[in-house]
């Protein structure tokens, strides 16, 4: 899958350096996907979930959340956010 954009989780991991081997595995998973639809994702990420258009994954044990935008007919992962699990429930990101 195309991944876009790794600048957002660079920049996540200059404030939370102990996210970088769940995050990069993550990337490196990403980038070799093809999945097709929320469930294949859930093969690989069980506890994926989808809430309104974005699919959330937990990174480093639930400690955070990655939020992305999944088009499976392009084959496209947009990454919108990085978020600590108390910033993800401030729902800002929602809007």
């Amino acid at each position: 899958m195309n991944t876009i954009s790794f600048k957002t989780i660079r920049e996540f991991l200059k404030l939370h350096p102990d996210s970088k081997p769940s995050l990069t595995a993550w990337y490196k998973m990403a980038k070799k996907a093809s999945w097709r639809n929320l469930a294949e994702v859930k093969q690989v990420y069980p506890h994926a979930d989808l809430v309104g258009k974005y699919t959330i994954f937990n990174i480093s044990g639930n400690k955070y959340r990655l939020v992305t935008e999944i088009n499976y007919r392009y084959q496209q992962i947009l990454i919108r956010h990085v978020l600590t699990h108390s910033e993800y429930d401030e729902h800002y990101w929602k809007t």
